[in-house]
């Protein structure tokens, strides 16, 4: 399929093109039920190798989208949470569909151990030696939920394909506004996980990731059993209420899922009040939420404190802040040591990270409604705020609103550092708004050093991903990880989200996932007892070589081979 020849992106879906559109859905619904795993399987190979050699169309396109300049080091962002994000789910996918076809679970390599509070962890990354080189101190747990075995985890791994004649209908999948991958990553899982056809509604940001997506999706568009289309809240709302389809999914906020859910307005408020469904169809969603940074204290060193600062800017500053689970409270020991130049060197590092087009609707006015607020509000460069001297009693915005904007606020935590722990657990639990992703950040030694009080605190913490030195985002690109909410959400108390998406690896009844990296870059990470030969991670908003280190590594994906490996690890070292 040649992209740049395919239907202009600027034209909305008509209401009888989308009729039709339902009526070709049906079709290819029931074409998917009478294929075998076997071809199933291609299919998603097929699917990861078009992204692969539309990759480059792909991030011009997300470049144009985000106002991004095509010869800026944050072009590596889109290589990384597009094509590498797409390709790499897709391609696990096939994996897990052939293994179920060859009567094997998908988890039957899959190693586990015991985790805290009686449940079960499978080590779902890294698999290959390709993951230990190049995503080297890198690793991904995820938890069953209390009570389950591995062995249960390996008899139910499989979801839809297990009953792979079982169709399940047409599900509506919104697409989000801002990471070029979400829109297909979802509409693989709907596809996959629950043998549904798929009608693809972009989100009018992404308008201009039209042709890509088709492109990455042409496989299973040729099938019949995904389309994908544009328009506004009008296509969106007749798609959802349309007798033919069965199911919707929605990446976004509360406010929109609540919105389809139950209505608007004071209606809408009553509704949901009242537990008063509007909508009776099934909804899965992805809602983000208020995301945070708790630091520990003790080993830190002047270059710990430097490279974590850079840490933390990045997870706020990524994509512009315009991500479900940029960080935006950042919790600290109010008594540490090293808090003063800590907090200073964070500033420091978001005044200086490179200026971006403020492309998400409405950012400009959230950034300003932030700042009036908060009284401790202060203004960074290129229209940033840092919110400080928080306690966790505040009653304030910044705990409960998602300000999706590059907006940073500071609590200051009392208490040693067990007590310090049990507050800042029940803190992010309790005050902050959403469930997806929570980051800590420790020193190895110190990690020892608490033991099981470290472990009590990771398995207090109520969030779908927790990523300990490292970054929630490395769960999202983990294309074996489940990514979502804290099980438990409602219709009526929604929290991030009900429901999983990514998940490759088609795991039954998660709890959450533990992502883990290195403390420290590269060389100094030997002196922690961790070893590590990642260098600055391409994802960091202060890496110089980001956009070529990404851009080898995607084509790493498309042929592996040490000479590429080679490539990719000279770039990052002098990122």
């Amino acid at each position: 399929m040649d992209p740049v020849m395919s239907p202009t992106a600027s034209t909305p879906t008509s209401t009888g093109t989308l009729d039709a559109t339902l009526d070709g859905l049906a079709e290819g619904e029931r074409r998917w039920a009478g294929l075998p795993l076997i071809a199933r399987g291609q299919l998603l190979r097929d699917v990861a190798a078009a992204t692969l050699e539309h990759a480059q169309f792909w991030v011009e396109s997300a470049c144009r989208a985000k106002s991004l300049e095509r010869s800026s080091p944050l072009v590596g962002e889109e290589w990384l949470s597009g094509p590498y994000a797409v390709a790499t789910n897709a391609a696990m996918l096939a994996d897990s569909i052939d293994a179920l076809a060859r009567g094997v679970s998908p988890l039957s390599d899959v190693r586990s151990s015991p985790a805290p509070g009686g449940r079960t962890a499978l080590h779902v990354f890294p698999r290959t030696t390709w993951d230990r080189v190049l995503m080297s101190g890198f690793s991904a747990d995820v938890w069953l939920s209390r009570g389950l075995t591995a062995a249960d985890a390996a008899s139910a791994s499989g979801l839809g394909q297990l009953k792979p004649r079982e169709t399940r209908g047409i599900s509506v999948v919104l697409g989000a506004g801002n990471i070029t991958s979400i829109a297909v990553l979802d509409t693989l899982y709907e596809v996959v996980a629950s043998n549904r056809a798929v009608i693809l509604k972009l989100n009018p940001v992404m308008d201009e990731m039209y042709d890509a997506t088709r492109a990455a999706l042409a496989p299973l568009i040729d099938l019949g059993l995904v389309q994908v289309v544009t328009g506004g809240i009008d296509v969106g709302a007749h798609l959802i209420e349309h007798p033919d389809t069965a199911h919707v999914h929605i990446t976004g906020s509360s406010v929109s899922h609540d919105a389809i859910v139950f209505g608007t307005g004071l209606d809408g408020a009553r509704r949901k009040a009242a537990g008063d469904v509007r909508m009776t169809k099934s909804i899965t969603s992805e809602l983000g939420g208020v995301s945070p940074v708790i630091v520990v204290p003790g080993g830190w060193s002047r270059r710990d404190v430097r490279f974590q600062a850079e840490h933390v800017a990045t997870q706020r500053l990524h994509n512009g802040g315009y991500n479900c689970i940029a960080a935006q409270v950042l919790v600290v020991p109010q008594d540490w040591e090293h808090k003063g130049v800590f907090l200073a060197t964070v500033r420091e590092e978001i005044d200086s990270a490179p200026a971006r087009a403020a492309y998400y609707p409405g950012s400009d006015d959230r950034v300003q409604a932030a700042r009036r607020a908060h009284p401790t509000a202060s203004e960074c460069q290129n229209g940033r705020i840092v919110i400080e001297s928080l306690r966790p009693g505040d009653d304030v915005d910044a705990f409960h609103v998602e300000y999706f904007s590059p907006v940073l606020a500071i609590v200051e935590v009392p208490g040693e550092p067990s007590d310090y722990l049990t507050a800042a657990a029940a803190f992010v639990n309790d005050r902050l708004a959403g469930t997806l992703g929570a980051n800590v950040l420790v020193h190895p030694r110190t990690r020892r050093r608490l033991g099981v009080t470290f472990d009590d605190f990771i398995e207090a913490l109520r969030f779908g991903t927790v990523a300990i030195n490292a970054w929630t985002a490395v769960g999202y690109l983990t294309a074996a990880a489940p990514w979502g909410g804290y099980p438990g959400a409602s219709l009526t108390r929604v929290e991030s989200g009900i429901g999983v998406v990514h998940n490759a690896l088609l795991i039954d009844q998660t709890e959450k996932t533990v992502v883990t990296g290195p403390f420290r870059p590269l060389v100094r990470s030997l002196g922690t007892g961790q070893s590590s030969l990642m260098p600055k991670p391409a994802w960091f908003v202060t890496n110089r070589t980001a956009a070529t280190t990404a851009r080898r590594l995607v084509a790493f994906v498309a042929k592996p081979g040490w000479s590429r490996a080679v490539a990719v690890f000279w770039s990052a070292v002098r990122g």
